[in-house]
């Protein structure tokens, strides 16, 4: 588009043609709370009620603590050769002051008292096992100062040798103790911790930019550390090469995320990645939820003298983490293997084949199928923590209520990936005229003015429409929605916006 050839108004002030809609939206769907477990829905409802957050949001806490919970004493087996971890990636994205934090603070009780008692009760140990290897480093110490007074005079060596290798064998093992919440680690430490630390364990942030935007995210490390969440929530192993301290692998782990982060931070991080994130199918991993915001509406109210829907969730809650954990000789976990009963193993086949059938080309979920390939994983997870906190362990089979029940929760979850990730999947110009949209939009909440200069967004406005080829195809977008019209004021091209976008301000 040429700027002499731009249609110019004679009266600007003219009337506007019909505002149509820059984007299709999907609208939201109502989170299937019915699903959920009966003590986990009970809680969900008395802490929602109190904390008046956004009621997905509240859910998320919720089954991120399930997951904390009950990862490392279970696998879920959907067939022969299909098994994996019963972990979940949560993110939530919302506006800082949704409360987030207090609603994980409400579901995370049980599991930070747990952390609290676990540490008391290992000081004892603690305290031996420093005596323990202080006695058996004075040991090795001579030995090795023995052995390089032989070697000096040319004596044998080979005896000490031997008493320094059996004395390699019977350095102290440090006790463990469990180290489960982790707020803003960064992938290098947090990799460490579960191979070194406690092998099972939760990223949990209310300010997931401090994760999503640490150095380890940066353009030299970002592929290598998404492949590292990729792994732990896949189940698999990992070596981590280190040039200035131990190497170790990362093995036989569980790890759960969840997470908070504000739409514009998860834009930038997206941006600044160069898609990464879903090429590599990070985010194609996590449970989405995209609410509404509920500030403005939590008017004050008195706090409840007692919470005993929340109190029976910590309860349970507290029983399985005193179940106790199966270990292997390598020091990693040993879950239990849960499969899916034949009814629960037919409803997952038919919930699998129904959402695999619409990722082809023109299918529903074709503009997500990175994260719609994943949702049948997800259900399964799901069912199988809504299984273990309900019945526990008998019958080590996932019955077909849970199965359904974490179907549903799944499809929610996809729902507001589609919602959120499908202005990604726009092509560049419709996406490029939405940015623009955004920006005049508030540079008339800012300014107060809805005419601006072409030239001053190219100066100032989104940095991908400082092109002049890319700003023009939004401008004519815009203008064939009717949601802003151009025309010369003298050697300038001025863009009005449609009054009617007043509603978006």
């Amino acid at each position: 588009m040429d700027d002499n050839n731009y249609t110019v108004y004679v009266d600007p002030r003219g009337e506007w043609p019909e505002l149509q809609p820059l984007i299709a939206k999907i609208q939201p769907e109502a989170y299937p709370i019915a699903s959920l477990p009966k003590t986990v829905r009970e809680a969900i409802a008395e802490v929602q009620g109190f904390v008046k957050a956004p009621l997905p949001l509240v859910a998320n806490s919720a089954l991120g603590a399930l997951s904390l919970a009950i990862q490392p004493h279970v696998n879920i087996r959907r067939a022969v050769k299909l098994e994996g971890p019963t972990s979940l990636f949560l993110l939530a994205i919302a506006d800082s002051g949704e409360r987030k934090t207090t609603c994980d603070g409400c579901f995370t009780q049980a599991i930070r008292l747990h952390e609290i008692e676990q540490a008391d009760a290992a000081k004892p140990l603690m305290e031996d096992f420093d005596a323990s290897l202080a006695a058996w480093e004075a040991k090795r110490d001579g030995l090795l100062a023995a052995i390089k007074q032989a070697a000096k005079s040319g004596n044998a060596t080979e005896e000490l040798e031997n008493n320094l290798r059996n004395l390699e064998r019977d350095k102290p093992d440090k006790p463990l103790s469990p180290r489960i919440i982790l707020a803003d680690e960064t992938p290098e430490n947090l990799a460490w911790s579960l191979a070194k630390l406690w092998p099972s364990s939760g990223v949990v942030s209310s300010e997931a930019g401090a994760v999503l935007g640490s150095h380890g995210m940066g353009k030299d490390s970002i592929k290598r550390n998404l492949a590292l969440f990729n792994v732990l929530w896949d189940g698999g192993t990992l070596p981590i090469g280190r040039k200035t301290s131990e190497s170790f692998t990362v093995r036989d782990v569980r790890l759960t995320v969840a997470l908070q982060i504000q739409e514009s931070t998860l834009q930038d991080f997206f941006d600044s990645s160069k898609g990464l994130p879903r090429g590599t199918g990070f985010l194609a991993r996590f449970l989405i939820a995209w609410p509404d915001s509920t500030q403005g509406t939590r008017f004050f109210s008195e706090p409840p003298e007692n919470m005993p829907a929340l109190a029976a969730f910590n309860r349970r809650i507290t029983e399985i983490l005193k179940m106790d954990l199966r270990f292997k000789r390598s020091g990693g976990l040993d879950p239990f293997m849960l499969d899916l009963s034949t009814e629960a193993k037919a409803e997952w086949v038919g919930f699998y084949d129904g959402v695999e059938a619409q990722l082809r080309n023109g299918g529903e979920l074709y503009d997500v199928r990175d994260v719609a390939s994943k949702t049948a994983d997800n259900a399964v997870r799901l069912a199988a923590l809504f299984q273990v906190f309900e019945h526990g362990l008998e019958g080590k089979a996932v019955a077909v209520d849970s199965l359904i029940a974490g179907a549903h929760v799944a499809l929610w979850h996809l729902s507001e990936s589609r919602r959120f990730f499908g202005e990604l999947a726009y092509p560049q110009d419709i996406a490029d005229a939405a940015k623009l949209n955004a920006w005049l939009i508030e540079h008339w909440r800012n300014k107060g003015a809805r005419e601006v200069p072409k030239n001053h967004i190219r100066q100032y406005g989104p940095n991908e429409l400082r092109d002049k080829q890319r700003l023009d195809g939004a401008l004519e977008l815009l203008c064939e929605q009717g949601r802003a019209r151009l025309f010369k004021e003298g050697r300038r091209v001025i863009v009005e916006v449609n009054p009617a976008l007043g509603g978006e301000l």
